[in-house]
């Protein structure tokens, strides 16, 4: 029997196992991921917890506006650059979604957004995080998609405490400072979208 066999899960650890489960990986190396986070999840309970010191999932949105023309970055002031939204699940988030959907709306200051595209990809990297020691993040990263606002204006964003500077970027013209897999996961996105049915 498996560690979170013996122990009772919660609803936030059920749905990443199922969204994980039935999500359709891009490609190879994608899939060879998802098998790695059902396998940690598997085996500890509190795979999407911060708590969880030698890694925990953690819940991130690719934002885009209407048009999927432009992208909303924070200036992380940890990693010191541009990338996608996100951060830890919480113990109330009543799903992986939810986890990134909540995070979206908190660093975006943008209420209403969808995330019936689904997950774009997964990203795991080490790091320090708000434990104080060494971990690694298991990145589940959602494509979010903000209302159509009136010809096709950029909806108004507000910074949170946990962003250095929040902007909008033409996908087509990052910051130089971005991300190093920023390109692919928009790319992902991109890919989730015409999967959605969104784009041609």
């Amino acid at each position: 029997m498996s560690t979170a066999e013996g122990h009772e899960s919660t609803p936030l650890h059920r749905s990443a196992v199922a969204a994980l489960r039935f999500w359709q990986a891009p490609d190879e190396a994608q899939n060879a991921l998802r098998h790695t986070y059902l396998a940690f999840l598997d085996a500890t309970p509190d795979a999407c917890l911060r708590r969880s010191a030698p890694g925990h999932l953690t819940a991130s949105v690719i934002l885009l506006d209407a048009t999927y023309s432009q992208v909303l970055l924070t200036l992380h002031p940890r990693v010191g650059k541009w990338i996608q939204l996100g951060g830890h699940c919480e113990p109330g988030d009543a799903s992986i979604a939810d986890a990134a959907l909540r995070e979206g709306r908190e660093e975006s200051g943008i209420a209403e957004l969808d995330l019936s595209a689904g997950i774009a990809g997964l990203h795991t990297h080490p790091i320090t995080c708000s434990l104080g020691v060494p971990t690694r993040h298991l990145d589940v990263r959602f494509v979010a998609v903000t209302p159509r606002q009136p010809d096709d204006a950029l909806p108004e964003i507000v910074r949170s405490d946990e962003s250095v500077d929040l902007a909008w970027w033409p996908v087509d013209a990052l910051p130089d400072e971005h991300g190093v897999d920023l390109p692919d996961l928009i790319a992902q996105a991109r890919l989730a979208l015409r999967r959605a049915g969104c784009l041609g």
